[in-house]
């Protein structure tokens, strides 16, 4: 099977061409590197060995370079589906630490918010208990704290370039509708699975409809959204960084964990620890001509 190792550099990293020269002499390849962005980023076709060999050479000889290496089979990288967890993700936030900050237990949020994406905690158990915490506060701080989404880097070219190129696109999300909507019309996402807090009086209420999204809610998500779209598991693309997200990126195709959770990193098949969500793109061979925005 013919496989590409694509290098992929962080925002300000210079050295990717020098250290893609030196690939190039020192792997069994089939031609020189291939720039899709230069000098952001640039495939590597492999010609024999093994691909988890090669990668793990590439990733010794890149030493602290601030540069992702992704190998993968040439044929049918460029995914149909996508689908894309929200929080830390899609969006730099986590919107419960936001929240959290109303009650004045922004630090005490964040600290099970941290175990939960680990994979230390419950998911479910983690996400009744930081909701338990924002009992009684006006409804009206959920608009307040949509006001403070920041989009990851990347995310609007990702969906922009997905959109153009006709790939169908879902976010999948353990978090809340309110903020999931708002983030899926604005970039364009076609349908959003994702929890939602109760409301009683104009107040939340402390409690999350059932039921509750978890990691096996977002794996089938994945299945049944390709499965609606036509396509195999292995022509989707799923991105996350949490735990929950797991099940989900090792169900698709091309699952890749985003400046992951460490327990995550590990157990994904691929991982971009470096660039920003347009990392995706060039990781499918889209070439910077091809990118919108």
């Amino acid at each position: 099977m013919e496989a590409v190792l694509t290098l992929i550099a962080a925002p300000g990293e210079r050295s990717l061409p020098a250290i893609a020269e030196a690939l190039a002499a020192a792997l069994p390849l089939v031609s020189a590197p291939d720039w899709l962005a230069p000098p952001i980023a640039c495939d590597l076709a492999l010609g024999e060995g093994d691909p988890q060999t090669i990668e793990r050479l590439a990733r010794g000889a890149i030493g602290t370079a601030r540069i992702d290496v992704l190998v993968q089979p040439a044929a049918g990288r460029r995914k149909r589906v996508l689908v894309a967890d929200l929080e830390s993700t899609i969006i730099e936030n986590e919107m419960l630490d936001e929240l959290a900050d109303f009650v004045g237990r922004r630090a005490q949020v964040a600290e099970i918010t941290r175990r939960a994406m680990n994979g230390e905690l419950d998911f479910a158990a983690a996400l009744t208990e930081r909701v338990a915490l924002l009992k009684g506060l006006p409804a009206a701080v959920l608009g307040a704290a949509a006001g403070r989404i920041r989009l990851m880097p990347g995310a609007r070219t990702l969906l922009a370039t997905a959109h153009a190129a006709g790939v169908r696109r879902l976010l999948v999300s353990g978090g809340f509708t309110v903020f999931a909507d708002r983030v899926a019309a604005e970039l364009g996402f076609e349908r959003v699975v994702a929890n939602r807090l109760d409301i009683a009086a104009d107040r939340i209420a402390g409690t999350v409809a059932a039921p509750i999204v978890t990691r096996d809610t977002k794996r089938d998500a994945l299945l049944a959204f390709a499965r609606e779209c036509g396509v195999a598991p292995a022509a989707a693309l799923a991105v996350g960084d949490g735990a929950n997200d797991l099940p989900m990126l090792l169900a698709a195709g091309f699952g890749v964990a985003f400046r992951a959770k460490p327990t995550v990193a590990a157990a994904a098949r691929w991982r971009l620890d470096h660039a920003d969500l347009t990392g995706l793109l060039y990781a499918q061979g889209y070439r910077q001509r091809e990118i919108v925005g």
